[in-house]
Parts: C-alpha cells; sequence; structure tokens
C-alpha cells in the first residue's frame, strides 16, 4: 500500500505553505475553485494536509493545503503541525509560499524561508492580501526573503490569482502525465471525535499521515488520501468527529460537521469507528444511521479492542448482540473488532469495506427478482389491504449504489411496512447485500396490465 506521494507520482504536487492565518487555506479554495478547506478567523484552523486535484493552462496537479509553520513550537501539537508542513515539502514538487503584506515581513518568515531555501525545490512566493495588486508597492520588502520575484494577490477576491497561477505551473515538472488522479471507490471514516479514526488511518496507511492528539477533534476537516488496496485504487477520507448538535458551539465546529456529512454523502461505504473502551454511546449510532440513510455502505469499527481483559470469542459474540439489539439497523451491517494500536484487524476491516462495496455494485437479473418475489409471496401473502387483497404484480432492479427495487402493485398504497421488511430481509439474505442499504419505489400498475 503507497501514500498518495508515491502512488499518483504521475500527477506533481504543489504544496502551500506559511505561518498561520496568513490565508493559504483561502489560496487553496480559491485555486481549486470550491470550498473544500476550513477557512476562519482563528489561526491555526488548518492542521493536517488537505490534498486535491487543480488544473491550470491545460496542466493538472495535486494542491496540498497545509497547517501554519512556527519557528518555536509551544506544544506537541504544534510541533506535528510543523512536522505536517516538512513532510508535505518533502513530497512536494513545487512549493507555494504565503505572506501576508498587511503585517510584513516577520521573524517566522523568515524562518520558513530559511525552511524552503535549504528544500531543493522551486518556491512561488504569494504576497497575499493585497486588495488592489495592479500597480502595488506593498509586495516588494518581500525580496528580502531571497526567493525570487513575489506575486502580488489577493485570495479572498481572486486578484492576480490567473498570474500566480501562470507562474506556477511554468513551474511544474515537464515528465509525467496531467490526467487527474482515478479512484475505483472512496472510503469515509467517520464517528465521534476522539474515538481513534485517525489512528485508523495512519495505522492502515503505515504512515502518520494525519495528526493524532490526546485532544479531542483534532481532525477538523474530511482529510482525502489516495491508496491501493487489494489492487483497488481507494480515496479514503479521515472526517472530523460528529459532535451531538447541541455541542457543535463554535463557527469552526459547524463547518467540521457540514463538511464531515458532505464526505458522508460523496463516499460509497463508511467505516464508523466506535471506541469500546469508552462504551458505545446513542450517538455513534446516529452516526451510522446517517450514513445509512445517505445510501452508504457501512462497516461497523469497534476500535480499542485490546484494552478489554477479556475478549474472547463469547465476548464479542455478546457485543455484538448487545449493537444490535440497541440498534436495529446493525442487523444488516457487519461488524469487525480492531486496534489502531497494535494493527489488530485493521487492514481486514478495510478489505470488509471493499467487499460491502461489491455488494452494493451488485446488480439482480430481473428474471431472477421475479423468481424470488413468487417465492416470498407464496411463503407469506401480502396482508388485505382496506380496499382488498394487495398483490405485487412485478419486480425489477432499477439501479445500484444503492441498490434500488422497483415494485409494481395493484394497490401500492396499501402494501403495510412490515411487508415491505418482509421482502427486504428476503431480498438481503437471498444475495447477500450485507452492509448496504437497500431502497424500494412501489408504483401502481392494473392486473389486467400484466
Amino acid at each position: 500500500m503507497r501514500a498518495p506521494e508515491n502512488r499518483l507520482a504521475e500527477l506533481p504536487t504543489v504544496a502551500i505553505v506559511g505561518r498561520p492565518n496568513v490565508g493559504k487555506s483561502t489560496l487553496f479554495n480559491r485555486i481549486i475553485g470550491r470550498r473544500q478547506a476550513i477557512v476562519a478567523e482563528e489561526p491555526g484552523v488548518t492542521r493536517d494536509r488537505q490534498f486535491s486535484t487543480a488544473e491550470w493552462g491545460g496542466r493538472s496537479f495535486l494542491l496540498a493545503d497545509t497547517g501554519g509553520v512556527t519557528d518555536a513550537p509551544g506544544s506537541s501539537l504544534d510541533a506535528a503541525v510543523r512536522a505536517q508542513v516538512l513532510a508535505a515539502i518533502e513530497h512536494a514538487h513545487v512549493i507555494l509560499f504565503v505572506v501576508d503584506a498587511r503585517e510584513g515581513i516577520t521573524p517566522v518568515d523568515r524562518h520558513v524561508a530559511e525552511l524552503l531555501r535549504g528544500s531543493g525545490r522551486p518556491v512561488l512566493l504569494a504576497v497575499n492580501k493585497v486588495d488592489e495588486p495592479v500597480g502595488s508597492l506593498a509586495h516588494l520588502e518581500f525580496y528580502e526573503l531571497g526567493l525570487g520575484d513575489p506575486v502580488p494577490v489577493a485570495a479572498l477576491s481572486g486578484k492576480q490569482s490567473g498570474d500566480l497561477l501562470d507562474r506556477l505551473v511554468g513551474l511544474l515538472p515537464a515528465t509525467g502525465g496531467d490526467a487527474p488522479p482515478g479512484y475505483d471507490v472512496s472510503l469515509a471514516v467517520i464517528g465521534k471525535p476522539n474515538v481513534g479514526k485517525s489512528s485508523y488511518v495512519n495505522r492502515l496507511l503505515g504512515e502518520d499521515r494525519v495528526i493524532v492528539a490526546e485532544e479531542a477533534g483534532t481532525t477538523r476537516d474530511a482529510i482525502d488520501t489516495f491508496v491501493e488496496l487489494e489492487g483497488v485504487r481507494v480515496r479514503l477520507v479521515d472526517t472530523a468527529g460528529l459532535r451531538r448538535q447541541s455541542r457543535v458551539e463554535t463557527e469552526l465546529e459547524f463547518y467540521s460537521r457540514l463538511r464531515a456529512a458532505r464526505a458522508i454523502e460523496r463516499s460509497d461505504v463508511c467505516l464508523l469507528i466506535v471506541d469500546v473502551a469508552a462504551g458505545v454511546t446513542n450517538q455513534d449510532f446516529r452516526i451510522g444511521e446517517q450514513a445509512w440513510e445517505a445510501g452508504c455502505g457501512l462497516v461497523l469499527v469497534a476500535n480499542k479492542w485490546d484494552l478489554g481483559e477479556d475478549r474472547g470469542p463469547d465476548v464479542h459474540a455478546a457485543f455484538e448482540r448487545e449493537l444490535r439489539d440497541r440498534a436495529p439497523f446493525l442487523r444488516k451491517v457487519p461488524i469487525i473488532t480492531t486496534s489502531a494500536l497494535t494493527g489488530l484487524r485493521v487492514r481486514k476491516a478495510a478489505e470488509l469495506a471493499l467487499q460491502v462495496h461489491g455488494r452494493r455494485l451488485q446488480r439482480v437479473a430481473t428474471a431472477e427478482v421475479n423468481r424470488y418475489l413468487a417465492e416470498l409471496c407464496a411463503r407469506r401473502q401480502p396482508p388485505q389491504g382496506p380496499r382488498g387483497d394487495v398483490r405485487i404484480l412485478y419486480g425489477t432492479q432499477a439501479s445500484t449504489a444503492p441498490p434500488l427495487f422497483v415494485l409494481w402493485l395493484n394497490r401500492p398504497k396499501d402494501l403495510p411496512r412490515h411487508y415491505l421488511r418482509y421482502i427486504e430481509n428476503g431480498f438481503r439474505e437471498r444475495w447477500d447485500f450485507l452492509g448496504t442499504p437497500i431502497r424500494f419505489r412501489l408504483k401502481r400498475r392494473e392486473e389486467s396490465r400484466r
């Protein structure tokens, strides 16, 4: 398994670096053309490396947003941010160094410039927050950093961003293809804050791809990583922890929650990480239901299984029974116990998610659907409705991801929900739709037209 910088070597990588709150994430969003990275007045919002593809002038590249670097880290978390920036520099082909024209050159800027001069990478110096870049002299003092011609830009309004990108693509290496990276399946790692999502991702990747800290809520953006697993190209998304709505107090947390929700919506399968040591809560179930209702495949990953004194087969079976009794939708979802700390079944959980994705794409022939539908109806007739007998006349699978079946009935509005659940459970058992929701659409059709 390889990290994105190695696996997608055909695309050059551009890393955006600089001290906190100079507008790196604003520029990142401007270049990729959408609000992917969180932007807030609070400094230090971006902590992990955030990747996205970008294109300018016929050239495609990977753009990496990084946390703000400091010259004298005052905590372990600041040190981790600095390590992320250095990691981005190590794997980047071009460095986009962002500074703040309004504050001028600071000691931290000098420190970052020194790091970059020693990196051996081409560096483009972007002087941000120049409201009227044309004719401005605000960028001239930054020649002192010794990184070539500084480019004035206003990331918020987009002024001079085209000139900046022209300069940027001119620094990209000529080798390698320009096709944007593809992937076969998108897996989102979801769950409450501090249950071990980032630890799981790092263990699966075999490197410290995302920051892990005791502080709850360390991951704030939905972080995309491209990997290859069992020959399958995977986009792996480590999301911000989803708190109860009543605890989402700040604007920053609101946007983190929003991005995590969007990560669920654009994913094929979600790995729901729960903390066995702390106990599984109703909030864990609500997060799982959110993914299930969005049509995602789902695998429940019971993390920190190594912390229990007795974790034998009987304990495992009792644990699964308890979860499924508390949340009935989990009766349709595979449950696997893991330990991100020791690596126990970490890879197996991801492989299980790929199996669920295969079930999600499964298509059943119409003739087979109707043969089995007739068997189910013969075994247990639909209940009589208020206007007479309810008959299921015909069925077909209309689409996949998630599977959607269309049933034609003489009185679709009179079919009880419990009978539709009976049909769903029969389909699930017959065709092994483990871990994926099944959708039904009921349509009216007269028996005489069958």
